[in-house]
């Protein structure tokens, strides 16, 4: 059964760090590009930072470039988030998704529940 679990949402003050993880199991892993989006109250889910199979390329949103790192180890089958400088707008449920190609024209897409990060003082 395909599973994306995240973990180490929380509290923390602005300006501060924190680093999400995303546990991937029942399937290819390494063969699928890996990102993280998140979602505020009352407003649209959007794409925080996308890395690839390999690792060897990330996106980031223009609003987290330079703050946000993305990581993952293909060993462990887990991707990070590491989060640095957090602003309240960084406030949302943090989720980790996986893309993989399972024939030559389709791609299937995971979701894992979610986690909440809360940046206030």
């Amino acid at each position: 059964q395909v599973q994306l679990v995240e973990s180490g949402g929380g509290l923390v003050q602005p300006g501060g760090s924190l680093r999400l993880s995303c546990a991937a199991s029942g399937f290819a892993f390494s063969t699928a590009a890996m990102s993280w989006y998140r979602q505020a109250p009352g407003k649209e889910r959007e794409l925080v930072a996308t890395i690839t199979n390999t690792g060897s390329s990330t996106n980031y949103a223009d609003s987290v470039k330079g703050r946000f790192t993305i990581s993952r180890d293909n060993f462990k089958n887990t991707v990070y988030l590491q989060m640095a400088g957090l602003k309240p707008e960084d406030t949302a449920v943090y989720y980790c998704n996986a893309r993989r190609r399972v024939l030559v024209d389709s791609v299937v897409g995971y979701w894992g529940q979610g986690t909440q990060v809360t940046v206030a003082s």
